[in-house]
């Protein structure tokens, strides 16, 4: 991902109020590939190698549990920079 379509992002959780819901300079990101989060950004700012390489399971509202669902996201093998949606919990 080039650094200018990183910046055209919009990152998980940033209020939907918020005037510049962008990645922010100095922190790490990883985008989000499919599912209920697809195209977003998630800021992985001080996650260490192991947690990386766990990926994430983000709260949503919008999966197929609804509100206090989970959607969750691993990285890609050839792209770990990209995270693809593994199934959503409740």
């Amino acid at each position: 991902m080039d650094d200018e379509a990183l910046l055209r992002g919009r990152v998980s959780g940033a209020d939907h109020d918020d005037p510049d819901p962008g990645p922010r300079p100095g922190h790490a990101y990883r985008e989000l590939c499919g599912g209920p989060l697809d195209g977003l950004l998630l800021d992985v700012t001080g996650w260490d190698t192991e947690q990386l390489a766990d990926g994430a399971a983000l709260a949503t509202e919008v999966g197929r549990f609804g509100p206090g669902g989970r959607a969750h996201y691993e990285p890609r093998p050839a792209d770990p920079l990209r995270w693809d949606w593994a199934g959503d919990t409740p």
